[in-house]
């Protein structure tokens, strides 16, 4: 969990850089070396392997690894970043714990953050918030809670290009697969130079408007389906070879990667098959509104957002709920698989603030999204005295005299602070675009981002109550 000894490095670096550090850092020290959490970390680091426990040599320890990880996301840096900073600096080397020893690689901190999962972070959230609830540092006497995008990290989609990455990525595996398995079976044809032009032909058409360039747009979107449906073919058989033993190795372990080639080509050929479905839905009939449409190829749970942003009307990522109680504490965080109505987590949020801080709110603060008779009255029956969420269809005067009340209008200027809070994490921790893949490594990197903020805000929050 932590060194066992330290060195005569670490006193000096100790001594060096007392003070140099950040006026965060101090107090985020102490918070981070709670039991809990450097437990949490080890747990999750020993399951790893089977027998991480009992074989191998030491690792790396609990505490090292979070500190490396939450420095992290909170400069929003990469690993090879992270990597170059912390051997260079005398302060995240204390910081870290890392001190006088070597520090790790990038690749291997890389590896340590797929084995600390949603699960593993959770936890760690869930410990930071009591810390900070134990600190009187957010005594859950107010919540405010919003909503926002964290944008996958995937180009803008359309159709065009969504057939080009399909076609590149099959071509590129079957080109893998003739590498090894030689000239026998199907032969490859590449027809990546085809589909380029089709792209680029794609690419001037739509720039024009009129009936006729809408006729030749649809020519050159024919043209593009019928190469990428023989390149699809193609790859089917390419994966039947494979699996008839055709095409072979002539190795154990270049049979093992053959196979994983086949995988490959198994996931991506129903994918292409989608994008190929929905192209000829939105180009000849007009249907944008296509069963089970994908956005990307390599994220296929991408949904796309529209949040009325005018400079961004479309997102493309997941939506996440962030939930704060005071000093700008970031009590709860939800990825959703779907995008939910905003309405239906106001309930759910008092519930979960609840259950962490041992209290209802006496003010829960929201937009206007998140109203609905049916909550202000199950919102005031959990306990909450000051529901101050507008609602701006009213029509009754007794609605309209309440929100134009003193404590509503000053409820709603601390729900401001919902936007600055969004804009900081994105900013500070990287949350306007996901660097992660999949669902999990999504979760992760919105786990890290806020745990990451809280760290700093607990730090000095602590720091701002010890001044006399």
């Amino acid at each position: 969990m932590r060194r066992r000894q330290l060195s005569f490095a670490d006193g000096l670096i100790a001594e060096e850089v007392s003070d140099l550090r950040d006026d965060w850092m101090e107090h985020a020290d102490s918070v981070l070396a709670d039991e809990a959490i450097v437990s949490a970390v080890y747990e999750a680091l020993a399951k790893r392997h089977p027998k991480s426990r009992s074989r191998g040599r030491h690792g790396t320890p609990a505490e090292v690894v979070l500190r490396l990880l939450i420095l992290k996301h909170v400069r929003n840096w990469s690993y090879e970043v992270l990597e170059r900073e912390v051997r260079a600096n005398l302060v995240y080397r204390d910081f870290t714990r890392v001190g006088g020893a070597k520090m790790p690689d990038a690749k291997t901190i890389g590896r340590w953050g797929v084995a600390i999962g949603p699960e593993v972070l959770k936890q760690v959230h869930a410990r930071l918030v009591q810390i900070a609830k134990e600190k009187g540092v957010a005594a859950g006497r107010r919540m405010r809670v919003d909503t926002t995008v964290v944008e996958a990290d995937i180009h803008y989609p359309t159709d065009s290009t969504l057939l080009g990455d399909g076609v590149r990525v099959l071509t590129r595996t079957m080109r893998k697969i003739t590498q090894i398995a030689g000239a026998v079976g199907a032969k490859l044809r590449d027809r990546s130079r085809s589909v380029k032009l089709r792209l680029l032909e794609i690419g001037r058409v739509a720039r024009a408007k009129g009936p006729l360039n809408q006729y030749k747009l649809k020519q050159r979107y024919a043209r593009l389906l019928d190469t990428t449906s023989r390149v699809v073919g193609q790859a089917r058989r390419f994966s039947e070879e494979i699996r008839r033993r055709v095409k072979r190795a002539k190795s154990f372990l270049q049979q093992v990667a053959l196979d994983c080639l086949r995988q490959e080509l198994d996931l991506m050929i129903p994918r292409v098959r989608q994008v190929m479905k929905q192209t000829r839905a939105r180009i000849f009939r007009s249907n944008t509104r296509s069963e089970g449409k994908l956005l990307s190829l390599f994220e296929p749970s991408t949904e796309v957002i529209r949040k009325g942003k005018a400079g961004k009307p479309n997102e493309f990522g997941k939506m996440v709920k962030l939930q704060e109680a005071e000093n700008q504490i970031i009590t709860d965080y939800q990825v959703y698989p779907q995008r939910p109505h905003d309405s239906d987590l106001l309930i759910a949020a008092i519930e979960t603030h609840q259950a962490l801080l041992g209290r209802a709110p006496r003010l829960v603060a929201a937009d206007a999204a998140f109203y609905s008779h049916k909550n202000d009255a199950a919102a005031k029956a959990r306990g909450v005295k000051r529901v101050c969420i507008p609602n701006r269809s009213t029509k009754t005067p007794e609605r309209k005299r309440e929100q134009r009340k003193r404590w509503f209008r000053n409820g709603q200027k601390w729900r401001t602070g919902c936007e600055g809070r969004i804009s900081v994490v994105k900013r500070r921790h990287g949350l306007d675009r996901c660097r992660y893949k999949g669902d999990i490594g999504m979760n992760r990197w919105v786990g890290l981002g806020v745990i990451a903020d809280n760290v700093v805000n607990i730090g000095r929050a602590i720091q701002k109550q010890a001044i006399p």
